[in-house]
């Protein structure tokens, strides 16, 4: 199963990278197949590439998800 997290973009660099930011966590992710990315934009995130810009509240909604699954999966 593939799976796309969603990550707020924090820098665009001029290298075709940005910094993102999961949760508490920063890294750098690739901006190659997603035009006109900016800071403070939402992206889902998969394999080390943005692949889609996303609004804040989908962005939200998709990792609240994910906390309850991570929840769900603590419990079973």
């Amino acid at each position: 199963m593939c799976l796309a997290v969603p990550a707020k973009v924090i820098e665009v660099r001029d290298d075709g990278t940005a910094l993102i930011e999961v949760g508490e966590a920063k890294m750098n992710t690739s901006t190659a197949l997603v035009d006109d990315v900016k800071a403070g934009d939402y992206v889902l995130v998969h394999a080390g590439f943005a692949i889609e810009i996303i609004d804040r509240e989908e962005a939200e909604k998709t990792r609240e998800l994910f906390e309850e699954l991570a929840r769900l999966d603590e419990i079973c």
